[in-house]
């Protein structure tokens, strides 16, 4: 038998924690009947500085099961993957022989745990929960989710098709992840850097039980960039093959207007003169705007500030 430890970031989610913790509480019981994890496992479930009356439910769960339930409250919102980051981390502190993370809006399936601590006793050290089928979402959903996969392959970011943040992690795995030490966590891309022996599971995801998505386009589209500023250099390189074909244009203009110049043809050309003013210009910013993207990385990552600030943690052996 394994211990294992279910890892839920939480922010703002009265609404559906409390169906939550019976689902999880129901599976652990499950799971130890069946001998498939120890009676030490337990699910953290990290509070990434809600404001709403999230951490007094985690502390009333905790208190009414203390076997089953640990409170980890983070001392400000940081953001989905420094939250869950800090649980792997609290549960790769408790040596638990695997931990596995998982949204509290319950639309991963829970009953999926059961295949990958199998597929973990097979010897794998990673195991990926991967959508079979995306009927729940609407036709924009898919859409941008499609589009969002193709334009991380196509920025050089390698990504689980159809995979999120729920997986399962052995503490080796969990030992791997906290040598990345980068501040700007782009969870499902590094993971894949680990490296050790994977395999993946599928499932149907559900519908959001209750609340509202965490994840709006706006976010989206901030998660897809931080993924691939934070994992791949291609669009620098983008940018400088860009530059080598916009010199070779030039060259061409500048050919062409010399030789207009010495046969007498020079003609002033008012809309080719503004379209070129304009289009350059227009590369000019767009490409500082990338570099930019990169130089703020290296700021905040030169800087070594905290991936998160641990304000309260609620174990069983603190009763």
């Amino acid at each position: 038998m394994k211990t294992i430890y279910l890892v839920v970031p939480c922010y703002n989610e009265e609404e559906v924690l409390p169906e939550t913790v019976k689902r999880l509480m129901a599976k652990l019981q499950s799971l130890r009947e069946r001998g498939m994890i120890t009676a030490d496992s337990r699910a953290i479930l990290v509070d990434d500085g809600s404001k709403d009356k999230t951490w007094q439910l985690i502390t009333q769960f905790h208190a009414e099961h203390p076997q089953d339930i640990d409170g980890l409250k983070l001392s400000r919102n940081e953001g989905h993957q420094n939250a869950l980051f800090a649980g792997l981390m609290q549960a790769k502190e408790k040596r638990c022989d695997a931990a596995i993370s998982l949204d509290a809006d319950l639309q991963d399936d829970v009953d999926a745990i059961d295949r990958m601590i199998e597929a973990f006793e097979q010897g794998n050290d990673i195991v990926y929960g991967v959508r079979s089928a995306r009927e729940t979402d609407t036709f924009f959903k898919r859409s941008t989710a499609r589009g969002f996969y193709r334009m991380m392959s196509m920025m050089g970011v390698e990504l689980v098709y159809d995979h999120a943040d729920y997986r399962l992690m052995s503490l080796r795995a969990l030992e791997g992840l906290a040598e990345f030490r980068e501040v700007n966590l782009f969870l499902r891309g590094i993971v894949l850097m680990i490296g050790y022996p994977s395999t993946t599971v599928t499932y149907e995801r559900a519908k959001r039980f209750a609340g509202e998505s965490k994840y709006p386009l706006k976010k989206m589209l901030a998660f897809a960039t931080q993924g691939i500023t934070s994992l791949s250099i291609k669009p620098i390189r983008m940018i400088t093959t860009l530059g080598m074909l916009v010199f070779c244009v030039s060259l061409i203009v500048l050919i062409y207007c010399l030789v207009r110049y010495f046969t007498g043809h020079t003609v002033p050309g008012w809309t080719t003169t503004v379209a070129s003013v304009w289009s350059i210009g227009g590369l000019q910013l767009l490409a500082i705007g990338i570099i930019g993207e990169y130089i703020g990385k290296i700021y905040l990552e030169t800087k070594g500030r905290p991936k998160y600030l641990v304000q309260e943690w609620l174990h069983e052996d603190q009763l």
